[in-house]
């Protein structure tokens, strides 16, 4: 028995199995609706403001 998800960008019920080509996703449209909200920073996952980008507390002194 195949297990049932939802589209995350339109909520239809998706198949998860290997015939699903754009599972999570129902369509190629889905998926790129999805990754056009990520390219326009419409989904974000939220980061801790004290950390920088190479993942250092930014209060701590750097050693050389």
């Amino acid at each position: 028995m195949s297990k049932v998800v939802n589209c995350p960008t339109c909520g239809k019920a998706v198949t998860w199995d290997t015939a699903s080509k754009w599972r999570p996703f129902c369509s190629e449209r889905c998926s790129l609706i999805d990754l056009g909200d990520w390219a326009n920073e419409t989904n974000r996952i939220p980061a801790d403001e004290s950390e920088t980008v190479d993942g250092s507390d930014e209060d701590e002194p750097h050693s050389q």
